[in-house]
């Protein structure tokens, strides 16, 4: 098989993973009645003790992993000669993705009382702001070239997007919007897992 169809399977599967991530949340919530997506964080999905907690933990390591293959081959795949550091700091994030959905769950309930459950929004903050600093990182890689500038300007675009709807999650994490801001928050994470390999598919 050759690099470019090797390209396009990864940037396929980076495509899928927000849209199996979405699919999650929105399934999730018409399975469980009582769930609602303006109250409740997305994380109770698969709490301990959630209704269908298996179910959904399958949605997020798919999820998860899916982006995790796509970032293994960013690096190569931008064909840019520049620095590895935003496609790395992708790579780790994913990573923590991937731990989070096996073994850092909130708590029954949503909450976080438990060193596990405290560990799962470390892991989810922790993850967050390498995503950011990857975002940040392409456009310093990309803003020169002909190419992705357009692409570099987006990523600064979202970089700044999501922590701004980080920080503003994080102040109401307690609140009964919680549910809604924190899909606000996501939304720039998700729209960016699913434009960057479309633009590498498209670029190989």
């Amino acid at each position: 098989m050759d690099n470019m169809n090797i390209y396009h399977i990864l940037a396929i599967s980076g495509m899928l993973s927000p849209i199996v991530y979405t699919a999650m949340w929105i399934l999730g919530g018409k399975l469980q009645s009582d769930y609602s997506h303006i109250r409740d964080d997305i994380s109770s999905l698969f709490a301990v003790g959630a209704p269908n907690k298996r179910l959904m933990q399958s949605f997020i390591i798919a999820s998860s992993i899916l982006l995790f293959l796509f970032y293994l081959g960013l690096h190569e795949g931008l064909k840019d000669g520049g620095a590895i550091i935003g496609p790395d700091l992708f790579i780790i994030a994913s990573i923590l993705g991937i731990l989070i959905a096996f073994f850092f769950p909130l708590d029954e309930g949503g909450e976080m009382i438990t060193w596990r459950g405290k560990m799962h929004l470390i892991l989810v903050i922790v993850m967050g702001i390498l995503t950011i600093a990857g975002m940040i990182a392409l456009w310093f890689r990309l803003n020169m070239n002909p190419y992705w500038s357009t692409f570099a300007t987006y990523s600064l675009i979202s970089a700044i997007v999501a922590l701004i709807l980080l920080i503003i999650s994080g102040m109401f994490i307690k609140g009964k919007y919680r549910g809604l801001l924190e899909r606000l928050g996501v939304t720039p994470f998700q729209l960016y897992y699913f434009i960057l390999p479309l633009m590498i598919y498209l670029n190989n």
